[in-house]
Formats: C-alpha cells, structure tokens, sequence
C-alpha cells in the first residue's frame, strides 16, 4: 500500500468517528388541539410557537371581541387544547308605551260632582335601548344601556265641582286670586266668584291690578314650542268687568312688571334669559317704563330706565322693584340690601343693609317691601345676626323693618319674626293712622323650609300691640310655601291662603272665613 492510499484511508476513518460524535436531529413532535367555529381539531407542530402564532398559522382570524384560551401570549405545549370562542355584541331597541296618570282636581266653576275633562290622557313612547353579547351562537343577558322619551306623557286632567258647603261671606270690593294656574274675582259676596282666564297656564310670577281695578298684568308660560328660548311671556286684561279676552304683550322672559301708580296705562318691567341650569332664568337687572296702547296692548315708547347689571351678589336671581302709591319713588331689593332709585337720575340709594342668606340651592332670597300711604315709610323683611355658631349667611334670624324713605331713620319693629314674614302696612284708617300684618314663624329655628309653619299677626305701625289673628292655636300653622295674604281697601278683613284655600279673617274679631274648597288657590289682590 502506497503513502497516498494509506493517508486517504486515515482521512475516511476520521470523518467516519466525526460523524459517529454528532448527535441525531431532535424529531420531537407536539400536538396541539383547537377548537373553533363548533369543530374540533388535531394539529402536529413541530416548531415551538405563541398561542397567537398558532392561530396565525392555522389562518384563524379573530375578531375584536373573540376570547382565546389560553391567552395569546403563551407558548403552545404538546397536549394543548386551544378554544376560540367567537363573541359579537349588537344593541337592539325597542319601544313601549308610557302609561299616562289621571289627575283630578276640584274646580269651583263646576256644579258639585261634577267632572269636565280639562286635558285628555295621551300615552308617551319611550326607546328601550339593551346591548346583546352572542358567544358561539348562543344570546346571553341583555344589558340595558340607554332609554330615552320620544314622548312624553301627557296626564289626563279632570275637573271636579266640589261637593262640600261654604256659607256666603260678604266681602269689600273685588278680590282677584288665581286658582288652578286660572285668575279669578270675587266682588261683594263669596258667591259672586267667577274666572277670568280657563287656560291653566298662569304662572303667578306677576299679578298686578291697575289702580283703576280694571286692568291687570299677568304672566303665562309659554308652549312647548317657545320653551327653547322663552319661560314666559306678559298678557294683559284690559276691562275684567266686559270679560274681555287677554291680549298678548310684546315682552317676554319677564322677572317683574307692575303698572306705574299716578300714569295713565304706563308698565314698567325687568327681564331675563332662559338657561339651562337651575333655576332656568339668568336675571338681567333692567328696568323698563313703557305706554300700553289700552286696546291693542302695544309698548309706545319703551326705554330702559336702569340698564342690564351682574357681578353683585346671586345677581342672576334678579332684583325686586316696588313703585310708591303715589308713583314718586322706586323701591329696589337685592340678596344684601335694599333702597330707593333716584328717578332725576336712575342711581341706586341704599337705605338698609344685611347679611346675604346663603339658601346653598338654586334660589335667592329676595324680602318683600310694603309703602306707607303717604309714601314716606317702608316696610321690608332684613336679615339677622346669628343666634348661635352658624355663619352669618346662614342664620335663620330675619326681622321686620321699617325705614323712612327720605333716610332718615331705620329700625327693627319686629324681631325674629323669620324669612317669610312679607309685613305689609294697612290702609289708612279714618283716624290717620296705620296697621301691620306679617306673618311670624312658630319655629324660628325651623322657619326656611316650605312646610315652617307661621301666624298671622296684626300690630300697630311701630310693631307694639302685637296679637295673632290667625290661626287658632290648636291649629296648623301658615305654610311657608304659599305665605300669601292682602289687605282689604279698608282695612277691616285680611285675605289669606290656609289649607291651599282661600280664607277671609275679620281683624277686630278674628272670624275667619272659607272662600273656596279647590285646595289650589294663591295671590290673592284686593281692590275696591
């Protein structure tokens, strides 16, 4: 054997040793189960992969909402069983009547026991919105998720005479009062009442007679189809002894308006915008005078007297004014103080100041101001000092004062008579001189809510000789949420709501007097 033989023999026994020292290719193979779209199947997988991998791999697309187990991420391992669970969500709506309720409310326009259909009952729909989850096919529980009103409904309003008996009362001159959202007067006698208006829609925020006791202003809401951008607009009657038809006034989103004493067929008026939170107006502060045309109710001539203001305190609630009987002088009342306006000029004096009341609701209080006959005095409601540890703005304590208008003096005559007293001078009597009435809170403690309970109280000008008139003591109180009462012209009867009624009390004896049985009267106006 030759040196070339012998050394290509070595080299084939060393590639042969190589090769016999090189471990054999691993030929493991796993086997992976999946279970998808309602079959079962086997695969063999002989590359480590993700759970997501395999999917991919075996073209098995998923959905947004699919659930796979075991999660996407995990290595796949020999013997594994992945589950594909197809999941769709749709929303289906349907809709469904709203039933409409019965309301069935007295009405002294009725003969006794009987019943008129006032607004007849329309069921509402509403829109009924549930999401459905599908997995494999099968509908699991609805999940509601939306419902909506495509219509309200609409209450089926019933007129009822009241059954029960008042005995026929005399009265001094008209009284004017509103029942049912509708205006009423009784002149005379307790059996001489009639309505003014059938509408149901007066909202009670102006009720004003002309001196003449013909005329009056009144507010009403406005339809549906001006809510977007109008809470309410003034309406005038122009002679309630014609039964004449009210006659729509150009103004509307009215906050204020009362005829202006001593001028012939002259308003004035305060104004405001409709918004969307509570309490749905934002108050514009203006004033403004205007001539109606009697007939037509046409404004002639309207100018603005005080112009639009905000900044001051709980502003958006408005400012009250309040004319003197003779006309001469303008009173002003805001959350923290109260004054007269300068005619000459239209500046604001301030004749009494006192804490602001803090409601922490969507509400502002405003006091109430009652002129003496001359003009000379005024009569209001001024927030106290705190009797405890409670803030100032949260006090309960509210005293009646008087001041003169010249500013010449200003006192408390009543204390602690409470948020809702509204005091008012009487007329002047045949010796010259005057009375009060206000309203004093049982509770001063619990005197702000609308269920606080007051006496009517009757005194003398300076708040000495106090005597309540009203009601008895074994018996409920005034509620705070209707504290509504007016002077007869002469002096001798107060009008007042007790029970949602309207009363009449004789002030010397203390008799008092049902006038109506509906249970929905308010603002009473007495004139002659």
């Amino acid at each position: 054997m030759n040196r070339r033989t012998v050394s290509t023999f070595v080299i084939c026994l060393l590639l042969l040793a190589l090769a016999a020292c090189t471990p054999p290719e691993d030929s493991t193979t796993l086997i992976v189960s999946l279970v998808v779209d309602g079959r079962e199947r086997t695969y063999p997988q002989s590359v480590s992969l993700t759970v997501g991998e395999f999917l991919s791999q075996t073209d098995i697309e998923l959905g947004a909402l699919d659930e796979v187990t075991p999660p996407l991420f995990s290595q796949i391992v020999d013997g594994m069983r992945i589950t594909v669970v197809r999941v769709q969500q749709i929303e289906e709506c349907s809709q469904n009547e709203i039933p409409y309720a019965e309301r069935r409310i007295l009405n002294e326009g009725l003969q006794p026991g009987e019943e008129r259909v006032a607004q007849p009952g329309q069921n509402g729909i509403e829109e009924l919105c549930n999401r459905i989850t599908i997995r494999d096919g099968q509908r699991m529980e609805a999940a509601p998720i939306r419902s909506t009103v495509i219509r309200a409904a609409q209450d089926a309003v019933i007129y009822i005479g009241p059954t029960g008996q008042l005995d026929p009362v005399q009265i001094e001159g008209t009284l004017y009062y509103l029942s049912n959202k509708n205006l009423w007067m009784m002149r005379g006698s307790s059996v001489n009442k009639r309505p003014l208006t059938t509408t149901g829609d007066i909202e009670g925020r102006v009720l004003s007679i002309a001196s003449d006791g013909q005329r009056i202003l009144f507010t009403r809401e406005t339809d549906e189809a001006e809510l977007a951008t109008s809470f309410n607009r003034l309406w005038m009657l122009a002679n309630t002894d014609a039964r004449s038809e009210p006659v729509m006034l150009r103004p509307e989103n009215i906050l204020y308006a009362d005829w202006v004493p001593g001028q012939e067929n002259m308003i004035s008026y305060s104004t405001g915008e409709i918004t969307e939170n509570a309490p749905g107006w934002q108050a514009y502060n203006d004033l403004w005078i205007a001539r109606l045309d009697s007939i037509s109710g046409e404004l002639l001539n309207a100018r603005e007297f005080v112009p639009r203001s905000t900044g001051w305190l709980y502003s958006w609630w408005g400012t009250v004014f309040t004319w003197s009987p003779l006309g001469d002088q303008l009173a002003w009342v805001r959350a923290d103080s109260m004054g007269l306006i300068d005619l000459a000029n239209g500046q604001f004096e301030t004749l009494l100041t006192y804490p602001v009341f803090s409601t922490r609701q969507p509400w502002s209080w405003r006091a109430d101001v009652s002129w003496s006959g001359d003009s000379s005095l005024v009569l209001t409601t001024v927030h106290g000092q705190p009797i405890g540890s409670e803030p100032a703005e949260t006090s309960p304590v509210f005293h009646v004062a008087a001041a003169a208008s010249d500013g010449s003096f200003a006192a408390d005559v009543v204390r602690n008579a409470g948020i809702w007293s509204k005091p008012r001078y009487s007329p002047v009597q045949a010796d010259g001189n005057m009375s009060i009435a206000y309203l004093r809170a049982r509770d001063i403690a619990n005197s702000i809510s609308a269920s606080a309970e007051y006496d009517l109280v009757v005194a003398d000008s300076d708040g000495s000789n106090a005597r309540v008139i009203y009601p008895p003591p074994d018996q409920p109180g005034l509620t705070a949420d209707k504290p509504f009462f007016a002077w007869s012209p002469t002096g001798r009867q107060i009008a007042l709501i007790y029970g949602g009624n309207l009363w009449v009390v004789d002030v010397q004896s203390g008799i008092a007097h049902a006038l109506t049985l509906d249970r929905a009267a308010s603002n009473p106006i007495w004139t002659q």
